[in-house]
């Protein structure tokens, strides 16, 4: 039996505009962050397409911007949005964004271990995924299912699958689907095919 897994990218969010909600910490922030006007066009026009008609069931992060990303995808298949915090957001552990380190992202894409203050390694971030995902698989067997969440986690995700080179190239069974330096895009959009739990297709959806 074979499950369907699209993992879609939350749309564009709105910059901040003189740190409107500087009131609250960087993580909550960033749970806060909405989708701009234009964000809010892509995630009704991906929503859509062919191939995120008819599905059963739909998870989004507890961020705002996933959410109301995932929205149009609940009103297009008539279905509710499960919520689910384990989806969401690689946390950074800072109090703002001053204090990252200029070679951050690339520390960390190297070195599964390395984190600052009380944010998330790569490997936290990718075993917290992956437990979501598993268990999502085994709970929901057969059905068509979309996850809405964000680049860095779905990407630390597609690291338990495929394999990942320096230039960002992501290949399953000898074949480049992806590269993640150069490529992402709000909305983007992974297809990925299970039989039980073993990962047989992916693929990156991308509008006609």
């Amino acid at each position: 039996m074979k499950t369907t897994i699209y993992l879609i990218r939350h749309s564009e969010q709105l910059k901040k505009i003189n740190n409107i909600i500087n009131n609250d910490n960087l993580q909550i922030q960033n749970e806060k962050s909405c989708l701009s006007i234009d964000g809010e066009m892509l995630a009704s026009k991906i929503s859509k397409l062919d191939e995120l008609q008819n599905i059963d069931i739909l998870f989004s992060s507890n961020y705002v911007r996933t959410i109301s990303t995932a929205k149009y995808i609940a009103n297009e298949n008539n279905i509710k949005i499960n919520i689910v915090e384990a989806l969401g957001e690689r946390k950074f552990g800072i109090n703002n964004w001053n204090e990252l380190p200029k070679d951050f992202e690339m520390k960390q894409f190297v070195d599964e271990n390395y984190k600052i203050g009380n944010g998330e390694s790569q490997k936290e971030v990718s075993d917290r995924m992956y437990n979501c995902l598993m268990e999502i698989i085994k709970e929901c067997k057969g059905k068509r299912i979309a996850i809405v969440s964000h680049s860095t986690a779905i990407l630390y995700l597609l690291k338990k699958f495929v394999d990942i080179d320096n230039q960002g190239n992501c290949t399953f069974e000898g074949t480049c689907f992806f590269n993640c330096m150069s490529n992402w895009n709000y909305c983007e959009i992974f297809k990925l095919e299970f039989t039980k739990n073993k990962l047989i297709k992916i693929e990156n959806i991308k509008e006609n």
